[in-house]
């Protein structure tokens, strides 16, 4: 699997002879801080976390800032295209980008269940090293609990990013207006399913691969090339209906989409309608929505198609003026119809 590629096999000692976190080594003892110093800090260290202060000191922030939180709980901790340290990683930064922020910094917090193998926890550090340094970010702070066997679900991990906003635009929901177009990055619908094949073991004719990854390049280039980003959503849970749903909510626009220039794989289509899924409500991790003038649209998307994450970018819709906070569909056979937020969701523990 791809989050394989550059793992190395053994832990770095002391931890040969510690395969397991030990609950008794939870809080300041000798185990816990060869834990600090041996895996995290030598996969993480930069200047400002190897200073060891109780906080990270950040010098010189004098632009906007944009600050985001996110937690993360997924099963299997494993799952191909990922794992619960490149999503951490992506998941956080992503955040940051949808306001526009340039990410810079995250911090980084351990729940560890007791028995966890040392060998999985060094797999899922050396995932968010990788992730970190493709998306340009430093993890600057940390922190490393241990909780009871059976009561940690083996590893969560808690994510905190900082980010620049380095331009004048101003991008939220707020900024939604009639006419604006919706530009979608790529297909949708390959995060959720891929979590749910290895998770209930489901065997396909080709492998699903998650599309987690980092959307501040694509994001980045929009901005230096010259398009007006009114508004922009990741999709994670709840999927491109869900964003679009929030959207149409916050800015009391009507929203109108296409079905037919919703790009989704023909594996990912199969495998939504064997488990009776609708690819709409499908979580993402490496993709998402961009509110933009028209004139812009077609600027955007081909700025998008540069990127190995954006050759499938469309216009999928436009917003309206009517039935504001309403989101409707063309379907493939010409009808329309409402496009609402699911009560529940579809895929719990995806993220």
């Amino acid at each position: 699997m791809e989050e394989t590629k550059d793992f190395q096999p053994t832990c770095p000692m002391p931890f040969k002879q510690y395969p397991k976190i030990l609950l008794s080594h939870g809080g300041g003892g000798t185990l816990m801080h060869q834990l600090i110093e041996d895996m995290f800090l030598a996969s993480f260290g930069n200047s400002i976390i190897n200073a060891r202060d109780d906080a990270a000191v950040l010098e010189g922030l004098s632009s906007r800032i944009a600050y985001t939180t996110d937690s993360y709980v997924v099963q299997p901790i494993f799952f191909p295209g990922g794992d619960i340290g490149s999503l951490a990683v992506n998941g956080t930064v992503n955040d940051l980008a949808m306001s526009g922020a340039r990410p810079l910094f995250l911090t980084a917090g351990f729940i560890l269940e007791e028995g966890l193998d040392m060998e999985v926890l060094w797999r899922v550090v050396k995932s968010m090293t990788r992730a970190a340094k493709k998306a340009g970010v430093s993890i600057v702070a940390g922190d490393t609990k241990v909780v009871d066997k059976g009561k940690g679900d083996g590893i969560y991990i808690n994510t905190s990013g900082i980010g620049f906003i380095e331009h004048d635009q101003r991008i939220s929901p707020r900024m939604v207006q009639n006419g604006d177009v919706l530009i979608l990055s790529g297909d949708i619908g390959r995060h959720g399913i891929a979590v749910m094949a290895i998770r209930e073991g489901l065997e396909f004719e080709s492998d699903i691969k998650s599309d987690c990854a980092p959307l501040v390049h694509m994001v980045a280039d929009m901005i230096a090339g010259g398009i007006e980003l009114h508004c922009m959503r990741d999709l994670t849970r709840g999927g491109l209906a869900g964003a679009l749903n929030e959207i149409a909510e916050n800015s009391q626009k009507a929203i109108h989409i296409d079905q037919c220039s919703i790009p989704v794989q023909d594996d990912v289509s199969a495998a939504c309608e064997m488990l009776g899924f609708d690819p709409l409500y499908v979580a993402n991790e490496g993709k998402f929505i961009a509110f933009v003038p028209e004139k812009d649209a077609r600027h955007a998307v081909n700025i998008l198609k540069q990127h190995p994450q954006g050759r499938e970018a469309s216009i999928i819709g436009e917003v309206k003026d009517r039935d504001k906070g309403i989101v409707t569909m063309k379907t493939r056979i010409g009808t329309t119809r409402i496009v609402g937020m699911l009560s529940g969701e579809q895929l719990p523990r995806i993220c």
